[in-house]
């Protein structure tokens, strides 16, 4: 593994910085191997994208990384029960599932689990099939729904097994009784029960839209649960499948750790999502609330220390807390993430914006600062012209006037004269960070 890293990085160069990747490898190999990632599969990727699936999950087994993929098989589904003759019903969203409709369910799912195994296989990839003993099931609503089953246990000795072997467990959605009758489960349904057993770091869903999108069709990079998810379920726009799928993901996460996450994305962005830090798709972490103080005295000043520098990477200088009148101070409950406001002739000035390294790209620092942006109506700051979080400070300022040193930012600010002070004062302030 360690001889193509390397490869591997200079392969990704173009999507993020090595120092990134090099970051996202080193966190993701520390992980007990099964914690690594559930990769849930809808039918459609399988029947249209199977080969750049087979090409990301190659990728992640070169750089000693095993996903365990979970896949469905809806579409392949409603064209196989159609060439049968049998007649698809629906129920509250469930396929109605008869005996002659089951035997269709369990064919095709092993079908499917096969085909992208042997696909996985013909590129050298080490992939096991798994299409019974994981889920335990008992009949949902025998007399409301047929064979469609509800998961009352989970057994992952087999899962564990194939990943100890560093070989990809590819596990079919089908349940059994404990007595050996064969249950059609939803996909979705079973991939959120064994999450719940694994507890993996990452949790993948592998979609044809590449994430979740807003009003305007435009995808959403990051949701912050703690911070944003009231908002959010507000919208008009959040409805239907986005409803259902937001509400499984926050009560999915609220069962895992905190570090946790659920990544929607495509499969030939597979990737760039798990190893950059602007990723691909949209990321779903339950996040951390992020408190609002006025003062240094209700902070710990040691943790906001480590933060910064930790952020930084250099030293904050011994007197910065003294020497600092804090306006306002936006920091999540676990110091991963703060903005420290100053009041500079009466307009806001964001003198540090850090993130810790262990939460950097999981959209904390986008979270915090949203908070912020929500209770401060204008506001200026100045960024090292090399600082790489530029892209995101222009994205969210109204102006920015470039230096060779400095580039300053602002938002609101609507008079020359508060805008040329905000230049003046940026340019002539000491720093405070040691390099």
């Amino acid at each position: 593994m360690n001889d193509v890293r390397p490869t591997i990085v200079r392969l990704l160069s173009n999507m993020g910085s090595a120092k990134e990747i090099q970051q996202y490898l080193r966190r993701f190999s520390q992980l007990d191997a099964a914690r690594f990632a559930v990769v849930k599969v809808g039918g459609a990727i399988l029947r249209d994208e199977l080969e750049a699936l087979v090409s990301s999950l190659a990728f992640l087994q070169q750089v000693g990384l095993t996903p365990i993929v979970i896949h469905g098989a809806g579409p392949q589904l409603d064209e196989a029960v159609a060439a049968a003759g049998i007649e698809k019903r629906s129920v509250d969203g469930l396929r109605f599932t008869d005996p002659a409709t089951l035997a269709v369910v369990r064919r095709v799912s092993q079908q499917e689990n096969r085909r992208l195994v042997e696909a996985l296989q013909a590129q050298g990839v080490r992939a096991t099939s798994i299409t019974a003993g994981v889920f335990e099931s008992e009949p949902l609503d025998a007399g409301r729904y047929g064979l469609v089953g509800k998961v009352v246990g989970v057994h992952t000795d087999a899962v564990l097994a194939a990943v100890r072997a560093r070989s990809i467990p590819v596990i079919a959605s089908l349940g059994e009784t404990a007595g050996g009758q064969i249950l059609n489960v939803n996909a979705d349904w079973a991939a959120n029960e064994l999450v719940k057993v694994l507890q993996p770091y990452k949790i993948v869903f592998l979609t044809g839209t590449g994430g979740l999108l807003d009003a305007d069709g435009d995808l959403i990079d990051s949701i912050n649960l703690s911070t944003e998810y009231d908002a959010l379920m507000a919208q008009p726009w959040v409805h239907s499948g986005m409803r259902i799928k937001m509400e499984q993901i926050h009560d999915l996460l609220m069962q895992l750790p905190p570090s946790s996450s659920v990544s929607i994305t495509r499969p030939d962005e597979l990737a760039k999502e798990l190893f950059t830090h602007r990723g691909s798709g949209t990321l779903v972490r339950r996040g951390e609330r992020v408190l609002v103080v006025e003062g240094w005295g209700d902070l710990d000043l040691d943790r906001l220390r480590e933060l910064i520098e930790s952020g930084f990477g250099r030293k904050l200088a011994p007197d910065y807390f003294a020497t600092i009148t804090p306006h306002r101070v936006f920091v999540s409950e676990h110091y991963r993430a703060a903005l420290v406001l100053t009041l500079e002739e009466g307009i806001p000035h964001l003198d540090k914006f850090a993130v810790s390294e262990d939460a950097q790209g999981e959209g904390l620092g986008r979270a915090a600062w949203q908070v912020m942006r929500d209770a401060t109506p204008r506001l200026f700051w100045r960024s090292r012209a090399d600082n790489p979080v530029n892209d995101f400070y222009f994205d969210e300022s109204d102006g920015c006037l470039k230096g060779p040193k400095w580039n300053v930012f602002w938002y609101g600010l609507e008079s020359w004269d508060d805008i040329r002070f905000a230049v003046d004062h940026c340019r002539a302030r000491p720093a405070s960070l040691k390099d």
